[in-house]
């Protein structure tokens, strides 16, 4: 018989993806998720792309007995369960502590009761902080977070001590942890913590620490979601994409249906357990860049990104993944190209509406101080 998978917060975006990945493989799936308002609309009912074959437990992953009933029967068990958004954790701090570390606590001591053969944990690029930069010269560097005077002279770069603006350079995962905001330090919290237990109890575990992920399915009414669908909803609303600083900042961006595939090849890979890996496309692209090519997919050129100058109190500037140790250990390569997943991202588009919250969102951000 198949292998018994349990995805928690299966119902959402990366998690819906994952389960057809798995699927396709001959896996059998139960899905736990809360499906929470702010991702799935008030009506919190089972999402129309969740397969049929899914099996849909509607549950807390903080109740110790919807935990405990969605882990019968299961032999493996991916931990997506989060609450999700920088900016938002700032304010919410409570809310995201306790979804994100106390669920994972309580997952934990399920898991010591009842042992599975492999835990995989979504963790983030986000525990790095800013990522790693280069010299002129080609030393490589680690740097804090911008001074406040920087960022409000608009300064945006790191300087060598000469003034020369420091180049982004690919991070690895042996790079130390900064992190800069309460999402940070939770996702931190949740691989650590899954590692730790999987150690102690002879639990095989494995930490994916994802880049910034997009496709079909990302909750686009959703202001504290994924950046291209942020500006997904803007555009369909006919606004302009908003972009914070001098939009220069970079990011990687890596499709779903990769982060999917290196899932699963992270429950395949005998050698991939106790370890931690970065995935991401390895290609490093300027917010703004993205902001014009998802207007020009979706046929909206003339809604050019509007620069805002301001900055987000927890924001870096650049980050991109090093995926060497992920092409090694998992056989991971990407495979979606940006202009394929754009253009496939616009074809679904065509079909959604979006409730266009980001001035809402930024506003709040504002009010408290985080966006100035």
């Amino acid at each position: 018989m198949s292998q018994h998978i349990l995805i928690t917060g299966g119902a959402g975006f990366i998690g819906s993806h994952l389960a057809d990945e798995l699927l396709s493989h001959g896996y059998r799936v139960r899905v736990l998720d809360n499906l929470a308002p702010q991702v799935h609309g008030q009506d919190r009912a089972r999402p129309d792309y969740l397969e049929p074959e899914v099996e849909l437990a509607t549950g807390d992953v903080c109740d110790p007995q919807a935990v405990r009933s969605a882990l019968r029967g299961i032999d493996a068990v991916y931990h997506l369960a989060s609450a999700v958004g920088v900016g938002q954790s700032m304010y919410e701090v409570a809310h995201y502590t306790r979804v994100n570390n106390l669920g994972t606590a309580v997952l934990m001591e399920a898991l010591i009761e009842r042992p599975v053969k492999r835990l995989v944990v979504a963790s983030s690029m986000s525990l790095y902080g800013e990522g790693l930069y280069r010299t002129a010269s080609g030393e490589l560097r680690m740097v804090n977070e911008r001074s406040l005077e920087q960022l409000r002279r608009g300064d945006w770069e790191f300087r060598d001590e000469d003034g020369i603006a420091l180049q982004p350079a690919p991070t690895p995962e042996d790079k130390a942890p900064a992190l800069a905001s309460v999402y940070a330090l939770s996702k931190f919290d949740q691989e650590r913590m899954c590692l730790m237990t999987g150690r102690a109890y002879g639990i095989p575990t494995v930490a994916l620490r994802f880049f910034n992920a997009y496709g079909p399915r990302q909750a686009l009414s959703n202001p504290y979601t994924g950046v291209l669908a942020i500006f997904a909803a803007r555009l369909l609303n006919d606004s302009p994409p908003r972009i914070f600083e001098d939009g220069h900042q970079q990011r990687d961006f890596v499709s779903v249906y990769d982060i999917a595939r290196a899932c699963r090849l992270a429950l395949e890979m005998p050698a991939a357990a106790g370890e931690v890996f970065n995935i991401g496309s390895g290609e490093p692209r300027s917010v703004r860049d993205i902001a014009q090519r998802v207007a020009a997919a979706i046929g909206k050129e003339q809604l050019m990104p509007e620069i805002t100058g301001k900055y987000r109190v927890g924001d870096i500037r650049h980050c991109y993944a090093d995926i060497a140790r992920a092409r090694q250990v998992l056989g991971y390569t990407p495979r979606v190209t940006l202009e394929d997943g754009l253009a496939e991202l616009a074809a679904w588009l065509e079909g959604q509406a979006a409730v266009d919250r980001v001035a809402q969102a930024s506003a709040e951000l504002t009010a408290r101080g985080l966006a100035i």
